[in-house]
């Protein structure tokens, strides 16, 4: 057993720094969008769906900063991630004003659920100054972090390929506008884990260990 743990410890210290500062994974995709206040002043219906510069797929993170300031208590800022392959497909995620500061997450998945909200937090849902954040795998499906504290997790809705957003804040044509100033950022962050060398090394480690362990147990039956 003193022997494995050496090969670990030797193998690690040697070979993890090093190989981990020089490989770089060249599929990942970073992407930064301001949303000016004016777009969030318009209804749902109105709404124009604008396509990314990049697109975002197999692994993804979307985080939000919101710097808008809410002309009414019952604005919103409402955005909506469409997927590429299903145009009607889309994960909305809304934050409201002061002082109920609500958060929402809905996803519609056409011929199958249709439009439903998975959360809904009507009072204290999410804090100015805080970052939300969606993050999404195919293997784990989508969770959601409301600057706080995970409120979904490893959500199943098959494959998502993000290739363009929407957004709105009002909720009928009389409403005053959702925002009078400030600004609401997208960060987006994508790749693909599996073209990174090291997401192998793991693998590789193991089945060394295992052929040591292999050749220790032969020669100590043989001695």
């Amino acid at each position: 057993m003193k022997y494995i743990i050496f090969l670990i410890l030797f193998v690690t210290i040697l070979f993890y720094p090093a190989y981990a500062q020089s490989e770089k994974n060249p599929s990942i995709v970073t992407q930064t969008v301001e949303v000016p206040y004016d777009d969030f002043n318009t209804m749902a219906r109105d709404t124009i769906v604008t396509s990314l510069e990049e697109l975002h797929v197999i692994s993804w993170q979307v985080s939000i900063e919101n710097n808008l300031v809410y002309a009414n208590p019952n604005g919103n800022a409402v955005i909506r991630f469409y997927d590429l392959n299903i145009p009607e497909k889309f994960i909305e995620i809304g934050m409201g004003s002061n002082p109920d500061e609500k958060f929402w997450l809905a996803v519609q998945i056409p011929d199958d659920t249709g439009y439903v909200v998975i959360h809904n937090n009507l009072e204290r849902g999410w804090n100015p100054g805080t970052i939300p954040t969606l993050s999404y795998t195919e293997k784990g499906g989508l969770t959601v972090n409301n600057g706080q504290r995970i409120v979904i997790s490893n959500l199943g809705i098959g494959s998502f390929q993000i290739s363009s957003y929407s957004v709105f804040g009002m909720e009928s044509s009389t409403d005053p506008p959702a925002t009078n100033s400030g600004t609401l950022t997208l960060n987006f962050i994508s790749g693909d884990p599996a073209q990174n060398p090291f997401y192998l090394f793991p693998f590789f480690l193991v089945g060394g260990i295992g052929i040591f362990v292999a050749i220790l147990l032969v020669t100590k039956k043989r001695s």
